[in-house]
């Protein structure tokens, strides 16, 4: 399939050559750097499809913990690397607190898990894995001699961009997308956080998510006002897609539509090879994301350790 690019406005093609925009891959010197190359080939759900998949997201919300360091006026964030897997530390009842790829890059074996659970233990966290079912089966007896329970399940969504159509950016119901400047944090985690029913301390978060490295906060407006947001998280050449959110009163016209089709063609004409998000199983996000395009990987599983 060929992929049509748009003609872009003017204000498209400037946030289009953002230079927050323009910096997806890390150097190799960084710690956060994996070299996982994708086949010259059609990209299937597999095995390494999934290290591609879990690294990113590793790399991500290790990117958002060293942007929570700098901030951090009490407990300190941190993140390890224990055998592949990402261990990191935000507060802890943040999200952020867990791990990313058990299991992934090699066999999981006790003494990684010691280390990974004396980690979240030396923070006072609870301790939770997300784990890919691609995961090497030595995870398993671990996590259940360990007793640890399932509690949240997450569908892992991909598309392969170097072979995508993806849908021109569109303007419904007089609705435009840009590129936030970083000067728009505090209006693009409000925006979001109503869009979400949360608490306000959902709002420092996001903050935080705007301003982490990889990150391009996507904002929509009608007459002016935002109503939307979307965030598109650049790592290593996967395009993460998150953050979607609509105020009550904007909803049903067409923003997330709008957001997602600008976030998958900057992340195109950034030289992303594969986009990724997730969705609760069987949810309207799901159903969304399979209809412009994304299919399911695997369905990834949360666990928890139980408390002694």
């Amino acid at each position: 399939m060929c992929l049509v690019q748009p003609q872009p406005t003017q204000q498209n093609e400037q946030a289009t050559k953002s230079p927050r925009h323009f910096k997806p891959i890390l150097s190799q010197n960084n710690p956060r750097y994996t070299d996982l190359r994708l086949p010259n080939s059609d990209l299937f759900a597999s095995h390494s499809l999934s290290q591609r998949l879990e690294r990113a997201e590793g790399m991500a919300n290790a990117a958002y913990i060293e942007s929570r360091a700098k901030l951090a006026l009490t407990a300190t964030p941190e993140w390890i690397d224990v055998s592949g897997t990402y261990a990191m530390f935000d507060t802890p009842d943040s999200p952020v607190t867990q791990t990313f790829g058990l299991g992934m890059f090699g066999e999981a074996t006790a003494a990684d898990l010691d280390r990974i659970e004396a980690f979240f233990a030396s923070h006072s966290a609870p301790v939770h894995h997300e784990i890919s079912p691609l995961a090497d089966p030595s995870v398993w007896p671990l996590i259940a001699e360990r007793r640890y329970a399932p509690f949240e399940f997450t569908s892992i969504l991909y598309m392969d961009l170097r072979n995508a159509q993806i849908p021109e950016p569109a303007n419904p119901n007089g609705i435009q997308v840009r590129v936030s400047p970083p000067e728009e944090a505090e209006t693009w985690a409000r925006t979001a956080v109503a869009g979400w029913g949360q608490s306000p301390v959902i709002e420092d978060f996001m903050q935080t998510v705007f301003n982490t490295e990889g990150v391009s906060p996507f904002m929509a407006e009608k007459d002016g006002h935002p109503i939307a947001t979307g965030a598109l998280n650049i790592q290593n050449g996967v395009a993460l897609l998150a953050g979607a959110s609509t105020i009550p009163v904007a909803r049903e016209q067409g923003a997330q539509r709008a957001l997602l089709a600008a976030r998958l063609h900057y992340a195109v004409e950034a030289g992303c090879e594969i986009a990724a998000m997730g969705a609760l199983p069987g949810s309207a996000s799901q159903r969304n994301a399979e209809r412009s395009g994304f299919r399911i990987a695997y369905t990834r599983t949360k666990w928890r350790l139980a408390v002694q």
